[in-house]
C-alpha cells in the first residue's frame, strides 16, 4: 500500500502517514504540461474502465436485458429513480446522462482508495473534485439560462421575492455568493476533505499495524497490532460506505442546483 509504513534504515522507527503521499513523482512526460503521476494515472485507469464497461453493456440493447447489459440498465436507472426523478421530476430526465456519469466517475474516482494495489483515492486530490465541480457549475448555469433566460436567471436568484426592495442591498451579494461562488467550493472540499481524511486514517491503521507485528518493541505490541489491523478492516467497511454516499451526495446537490436554476421564483 503505498504510504505503508515508511522505516527508517536506522532504528526501524515508524513514520506516520502525511501529505506528501499526494503528491508523488512524476512518472511520465516530466516537467511537461502532459506530465503524469501515480494518481494521474489511477485516474486514467478507472475513467478507461469506467468507459470501457458502458460501452459493452450497451453496444447491443436487447429488449430483455441479460448480463453486462442487467448491470448497465440497473446502475442507470439507480441514479434515475433516486436522484434524477426525486429532484428533478420526470421532465429532468435529460440530465439523466450527466448525472449518472458524474455518480459513477466519482464512485470509481472514490473507491481507488480501498482498492488494492492503488490505494489511493483519486479525489483525495484536489484538482479532480474542482474539476468535477466546475463542471456542475457550468451545467446548472448553462440550464437556468436555457430556461429562464439570462436576465430571468439572475433575478430569480439574486433578487428574492416578497422582501423589501431595500434589503436587496444586504440579501444581493449574500445570494451571488452563496450561487455563484460558495457552490462550486463546496462541492470540491466537502469531497475532497472526506476522500482525503478516509485515506489518512487507513494508512495510519494499516501502517501501525504493520510496525507493531513485524518491529516489536514489546511482547504485547503483536497483539496490539493485530487489534489495531482489525480496527484497519472496520475503517475500510466503512470507507466503502463513505465511498457511495459521497458520490450520491455530490450528484444529488449537482441535481438540486439544476432544480434551483430551472425553477422560476414568482
Amino acid at each position: 500500500m503505498t504510504g505503508i509504513t515508511v522505516l527508517a534504515s536506522e532504528g526501524d522507527t515508524w513514520s506516520p502517514p502525511s501529505l506528501a503521499e499526494f503528491f508523488p513523482p512524476a512518472i511520465l512526460f516530466e516537467g511537461t504540461p502532459f506530465e503524469m503521476n501515480r494518481i494521474n494515472l489511477i485516474g486514467l485507469f478507472m475513467t478507461g474502465l469506467l468507459s470501457l464497461f458502458f460501452v459493452l453493456a450497451f453496444r447491443n440493447p436487447r429488449l430483455v436485458p441479460r448480463g453486462i447489459q442487467n448491470v448497465g440498465e440497473v446502475a442507470v436507472d439507480f441514479v434515475r429513480t433516486f436522484i434524477v426523478d426525486e429532484i428533478l421530476g420526470v421532465q429532468g430526465r435529460k440530465y439523466t446522462a450527466y448525472l449518472t456519469t458524474l455518480f459513477f466517475m466519482i464512485l470509481a474516482f472514490n473507491i481507488t482508495g480501498i482498492i488494492p494495489a492503488l490505494n489511493m483515492p483519486v479525489t483525495a486530490k484536489i484538482g479532480y473534485p474542482v474539476f468535477l465541480a466546475i463542471t456542475s457549475y457550468v451545467v446548472f448555469n448553462w440550464a437556468g439560462i436555457k430556461a429562464q433566460g439570462l436576465g430571468g436567471y439572475l433575478k430569480s436568484n439574486l433578487f428574492i421575492p416578497g422582501v423589501p426592495k431595500v434589503m436587496y442591498l444586504l440579501l444581493t451579494p449574500i445570494e451571488a455568493l452563496s450561487t455563484f461562488v460558495l457552490r462550486p467550493v463546496t462541492l470540491s472540499l466537502r469531497l475532497m476533505v472526506n476522500m482525503l481524511a478516509g485515506h489518512l486514517m487507513l494508512v495510519l491503521f494499516y501502517s501501525a499495524a504493520w510496525y507493531f507485528v513485524f518491529f516489536p518493541n514489546s511482547v504485547l505490541q503483536p497483539l496490539l497490532g493485530i487489534g489495531v489491523y482489525g480496527a484497519g478492516l472496520a475503517f475500510t467497511l466503512f470507507e466503502m460506505l463513505i465511498v457511495v454516499i459521497q458520490a450520491y451526495i455530490f450528484t444529488l446537490l449537482t441535481a438540486v442546483y439544476i432544480s434551483g436554476a430551472t425553477a422560476e421564483h414568482h
